[in-house]
């Protein structure tokens, strides 16, 4: 939580100037409260997160949470400005922050901005005044900046000492050091808590993005509004898209010129029998060798050259020095009370050796059991395609060959329905476990999910590839995936969300211009929650998974992607948009340990490439003339994919992570930093 200092803006205190600011033109009510620090003084306060209460919570309660939002840190509040709405008996309020406390947390969360050299700086409260814009904060900061500001303040909120809370009964008492917003959360008092959207600003961005014919997304004013962290998400998703370029044309090119494949992919639509396409002599390479060889070093080049991407992006936007805080713990972390022996405050403590035991004994257990349900599905779809392909053979007609997707079909929708159920488990294990950070509660969820993930996705398929040796198998099975999957994702994230608000939400929340602003307000919390990111890095890593492992039994796997993806830019961006809330997005450097995932799969793709190779009629033709025994094949495969990982790796050590001058500008920042920091020691020492 940022040092408050003597920014005291309680509602009750004495002397200072008044804010003259209400939440609209028309208002009629009481005003924000009291900022005692001259330079937080401003006629114009943007309202920036709105606070739901219960509607059980009394007036009392009400001005005692006020008053805690606009306390300062010394006196255990938040140095926020609040407003209790039109009415003061309402259950709503609205939250906003002063300059001094936007300016203070901008320094603890590590970001940079603009110097009056022009270069990129760690910001220093100290140092504010050389800093460019740092007295106009709609200039300084970001929107999505300033309210996961706001977010940060309020939940570092911590009891001082034992109390009750005002018009609360008995049982609803904090203890010291609890946190606070957890608490009133517990307790019923405080029902949600969100950012607000700017309508002048969500129209201006969604013209610029999804509702003209422009290709290029812009992306700095998606950082401005939704934040770095969604911003990262849709820079990658658009890199990628049109990384898929190259593997399309050589798809189609290959399609078009290769007898054998045109083969194979009318085997994969119509079946066996009904393949008259007859190749004319085929090249010693086939185009399965060259999407194999492509897919392997395109994986590299495309992860080398996002991560340059990503760090330039990474310093345009202020978030490359993002200081690693060991500050409060996260606010669902809890424990009994004790003094922390790394920072010496007081807090909950939770045994190291407790959580390793949940860990064992709960979580490792019920994600295994999730695993085998993986197998029992993928027993289910062995046999159900045993059977249809029996029921085939007997009938033989246009039904049966209809039937014979049903298994494929019927299997996607019960791994998909798996997921969905397994990622709110995976939720409920690792709030179990009770991380101390936030960042590590992430870690292990990512972890839980990315496991399941990788082998609710891609068992059956490695299966089919690696025990069956069932290559026309695989190709029916990734080209059902490629199809279905697609649909499916595409009218349970956008179809389906958009009728819900269109017919169901919608006609709740019809507002005019002459609505007081806090109707307005009420309005946006209608809207369903955004449930995240992760099912949309889920959706990119399965996707490339698909095109990095296999792509070489189905080379048309790169064009479908290509077109889902050109309309899932659109369709995530109206998404958010449009029909969910806000959502707080926390200043990030890159996407994290999704980008470890792709670097992992990339990888992976080697060894499933070289191993479907081996399954080549073409190769296992030009083995058995050249006269090489099962074990010399093996070993040359061996050979192959050591070689190609090498030519990996030399690929990545090549191509640099970031930039040359990122890399001067992050020394030099980090230089900077630690000059900063010893001048504050020597001041103190010398104070």
């Amino acid at each position: 939580m940022s040092e408050a200092g003597s920014d005291e803006a309680g509602g009750d205190s004495a002397g200072g100037e008044k804010v003259q600011s209400k939440l609209s033109a028309a208002s009629i009510g009481p005003d924000w409260t009291k900022v005692r620090c001259p330079c937080c003084v401003s006629d114009r306060v943007e309202p920036l997160v709105l606070v739901k209460l219960g509607e059980k919570v009394g007036p009392e309660t009400k001005r005692w949470i006020i008053r805690v939002i606009g306390a300062s840190q010394k006196d255990g509040g938040a140095a926020l400005l609040a407003h209790p709405g039109e009415d003061a008996s309402g259950d709503i309020i609205v939250v906003s922050a002063p300059r001094c406390t936007l300016l203070r947390a901008t320094e603890e969360l590590g970001l940079c901005k603009i110097y009056r050299n022009g270069d990129m700086e760690a910001f220093s409260y100290s140092d504010r005044d050389n800093f460019k814009d740092s007295d106009n904060m709609e200039e300084f900061l970001t929107l999505a900046e300033c309210q996961y500001i706001v977010k940060y303040e309020l939940d570092g909120l911590r009891a001082q000492r034992d109390l009750r809370i005002p018009g609360l009964p008995d049982s609803c008492t904090l203890h010291n050091r609890d946190n606070i917003w957890q608490k009133l959360r517990s307790f019923g008092v405080i029902v949600d808590t969100f950012p607000l959207h700017n309508p002048d600003k969500l129209k201006n961005l969604s013209e610029a993005w999804y509702s003209g014919n422009q290709l290029a997304q812009p992306l700095d004013s998606v950082n401005e509004y939704f934040g770095s962290s969604v911003a990262f998400y849709f820079s990658f998703l658009d890199f990628y898209t049109w990384s898929l370029l190259p593997p399309a044309l050589l798809g189609l090119t290959i399609t078009y010129f290769s007898g054998e494949v045109q083969k194979e992919m009318v085997e994969s639509v119509s079946g066996p029998r009904a393949t008259d396409i007859e190749g004319d002599s085929e090249p010693p390479v086939s185009g399965h060798m060259l999407q194999a060889v492509f897919s392997m070093l395109w994986s590299t080049v495309v992860m080398e050259l996002w991560k340059r991407r990503s760090s330039s992006l990474s310093y345009r936007w202020g978030t490359l020095h993002l200081a690693e805080r060991f500050a409060e713990p996260r606010p669902g972390f809890h424990g009994d009370l004790g003094v922390n022996p790394v920072t010496g405050r007081v807090e909950p403590l939770f045994p190291e050796w407790q959580r390793d035991l949940r860990m064992a004994l709960v979580s490792v257990p019920v994600v295994g059991l999730f695993l085998g349900l993986v197998v029992l599905g993928m027993m289910c779809f062995y046999w159900a395609e045993a059977q249809v392909q029996h029921l085939h053979n007997d009938w033989d007609s246009l039904l049966s060959q209809t039937l014979l997707y049903m298994p494929s079909v019927l299997h996607i929708v019960y791994t998909n329905m798996l997921a969905t159920v397994y990622k709110t488990v995976a939720q409920s294990l690792t709030e179990y476990e009770n991380h101390r950070e936030e960042s590590a509660f992430q870690n292990h969820l990512t972890a839980k999910v990315l496991v399941f993930t990788f082998f609710n996705y891609f068992a059956v398929l490695f299966h089919i590839a690696f025990f069956k040796q069932d290559v026309p198998l695989l190709r029916k099975r990734l080209a059902s995936l490629l199809i279905v999957t697609q649909l499916i994702n595409q009218v349970t994230e956008v179809v389906i969300p958009f009728l819900v608000d269109r017919f169901i939400s919608a006609p709740h929340r019809t507002q005019s211009e002459d609505d007081p602003q806090e109707e307005k307000f009420r309005n946006q919390g209608t809207l369903p929650t955004f449930p995240g990111l992760f099912a949309e890095y889920i959706e990119l890593l399965v996707q490339f998974g698909y095109l990095s492992l296999f792509s070489c039994v189905f080379p048309l796997t790169a064009v479908l992607l290509l077109l889902n993806n050109l309309t899932e830019i659109r369709s995530d961006a109206y998404k958010i948009c449009k029909l969910f809330r806000k959502p707080f997005s926390p200043p990030a450097a890159n996407m994290g340990v999704w980008q470890i995932a792709f670097e992992v799969l990339s990888f992976v793709s080697v060894v499933s490439n070289c191993w479907l190779l081996l399954l080549s009629p073409r190769l296992q033709d030009m083995f058995q003339e050249g006269g090489m025994s099962s074990t010399n094949v093996l070993l040359l495969a061996v050979l192959v994919e050591h070689v190609l990982i090498l030519i990996k790796v030399i690929m990545a050590v090549l191509i640099p992570d970031e930039p040359d001058w990122i890399r001067k500008k992050r020394e030099h920042i980090e230089y900077s930093s630690m000059q900063a920091l010893r001048q504050q020691k020597l001041q103190s020492e010398e104070s």
